[in-house]
């Protein structure tokens, strides 16, 4: 098929659930390609075997080929976007049961337009305040369960979120100056005492919009979110719908999507940053059409067939065992494959088994390795084959066999702490461009330590240990959607503490404590 074709070829798309023709499962991988040398380690960076999923850190997914070529197709023509948005737009409308949609610069973006959209209006005076919204609907309310990292997506247009636990507490939140409700999709939306349902047939009489965030599920027509009253409905591209990782949808309303459109690029303004070019466009288009014709059950087969390929590898190790889980609900609807262990035959704990596959050769991607998530202290690791190319299946179930079959003594700090670390500490910690002052409030026993960190965002709590002069401590941060997760690796030297810190996806910095001196008056 000509590149041009293919533009041509997506309005001849099911624009309904119904499936087309069964695909051939080994269709859901890209052809594979000649041996070549990596784009990325010719810059010095290490590619991965991706046994993860759909997670964003370390790419996602792989897009579609469909959409690799329409991509290509839409580079080839200019095209004024607005037109190119308004008809992609009535497409999405078509395919997803809803009046209109949106490409954007991910789900995130889809957000933060939708926001914008119901704060202003479309109306451009507002547009140009932001974030400075006086007098503006400044406020969204947002139920407890739906309180996440993600919101921060509402936040950046400058409203307040006004959290709620009960329908008593939602009636009173809801006034003049409630621009949206936000919620993520799941369990509580779906059910409870703060549904969707529930929250909708409140908010409509009151003509007070509903934003979902969907992310990591996929479209259905007629869209189920938009059915029990919401407004508008956010998706990822770059997950399971395999469209271009930097794109996403946002679909419902037809007249709260151009209001959202205006909050975004190439429009100029707060939301100039959030543009999508004509090929990320096209690409969403198809990744949205080529969804309503992939065979989800034909695809599911394949992953678990090689969940199974692996848990068969290693089903010969004493004291391993392994369970294959089937996704429930809409998001993330893949299985997984649970590889535990009795550690009293293998010394690991999953972070070990993690940093192993993480640090070797190939290196492969699995549970939360190089992220940003609390160490896996579990005897156990997950892996996901969604992401996997035909035969990594292999790679990945001989990687775990070399590892857990034969372990190699895992040395760790031990012995008797060398003091006592109780007490108040004043902490100076280095960033990339910053030195912050923090403070420790530190309760020791034996070689445990607990207590509080004091940060600039607030207290959180700390758990930590000492043994010998090697001093760890760790502690997060999750109020209000935030997510800081602060790891402290240091020694004792004399009165200091002084070591390296990992925060995650905010990188690294160094950190020195010295005991907090009370003067007297």
């Amino acid at each position: 098929m000509k590149r041009r074709d293919v533009i041509k070829s997506l309005a001849i798309l099911p624009v309904s659930g119904a499936v087309g023709g069964t695909l051939n499962p080994e269709s859901f991988s890209p052809t594979p390609k000649a041996k070549r040398k990596s784009v990325y380690e010719s810059l010095g960076v290490k590619p991965m075997l991706n046994a993860r999923g759909t997670v964003t850190v370390i790419g996602a997914s792989k897009v579609l080929p469909e959409v690799r070529e329409a991509m290509e197709a839409a580079i080839d023509e200019y095209v004024q976007i607005d037109e190119l948005m308004d008809g992609v737009g009535k497409r999405l409308g078509e395919i997803m049961g809803t009046e209109s949609g949106c490409v954007t610069a991910g789900a995130s973006a889809a957000i933060t337009a939708g926001t914008a959209g119901c704060v202003t209006g479309g109306d451009p005076d507002k547009i140009w305040m932001i974030p400075n919204i006086t007098g503006m609907k400044d406020e969204v309310v947002v139920p407890s369960y739906s309180r996440s990292a993600y919101d921060a997506g509402c936040k950046a247009v400058g409203v307040r979120m006004v959290q709620v636990s009960n329908v008593e507490e939602l009636k009173n939140a809801l006034g003049p100056r409630t621009a949206m409700v936000y919620l993520l999709a799941g369990a509580g939306s779906n059910s409870g005492p703060l549904s969707l349902k529930i929250i909708s047939e409140i908010t409509k009489p009151l003509g007070i919009p509903i934003l979902i965030d969907a992310a990591a599920e996929g479209p259905e027509n007629p869209n189920p979110h938009i059915q029990q009253g919401a407004d508008l409905v956010a998706y990822s591209g770059g997950k399971f719908m395999r469209g271009p990782q930097c794109a996403g949808l946002l679909v419902g309303r037809k007249d709260l999507i151009m209001a959202a459109r205006m909050n975004t690029g190439p429009h100029h303004g707060f939301g100039r940053g959030f543009k999508v070019g004509r090929e990320e466009i096209i690409g969403m288009l198809t990744a949205a059409e080529m969804w309503f014709k992939r065979d989800h059950v034909a695809e599911r087969k394949l992953w678990t067939t090689r969940l199974e390929t692996i848990a068969q590898k290693l089903k010969s190790i004493p004291g391993i065992t392994t369970s294959i889980r089937q996704p429930t609900g809409r998001s993330n609807p893949a299985p997984g494959l649970t590889v535990a262990w009795d550690k009293s035959s293998i010394p690991y704990i999953g972070q070990d088994v993690e940093d192993l596959l993480w640090t070797g050769t190939p290196r492969i991607s699995i549970g939360a390795a190089g992220s940003y998530f609390q160490p896996n202290q579990r005897t156990s690791v997950s892996v996901d084959s969604s992401q996997m190319d035909d035969g990594d299946e292999k790679v990945v179930a001989n990687r775990l066999y070399e590892i857990l079959s034969k372990p190699t003594p895992v040395s760790r700090p031990s012995g008797p702490a060398a003091a006592d670390l109780s007490g108040q500490w004043d902490v100076e910690t280095k960033y990339y461009a910053a030195t912050v002052k923090q403070t420790f409030m530190i309760q020791q026993t034996g070689n445990d330590l607990k207590g509080t960190y004091i940060g600039h965002i607030g207290s959180r709590d700390l758990v930590g240990s000492i043994n010998g002069n090697d001093v760890v401590i760790r502690s997060t941060y999750g109020v209000d959607g935030a997510r800081v997760h602060s790891f402290f690796n240091g020694k004792l030297v004399g009165d200091t503490l002084q070591g390296h810190l990992s925060v995650g996806e905010y990188g690294e910095g160094t950190w020195i404590a010295k005991r907090h001196v009370f003067k007297m008056s």
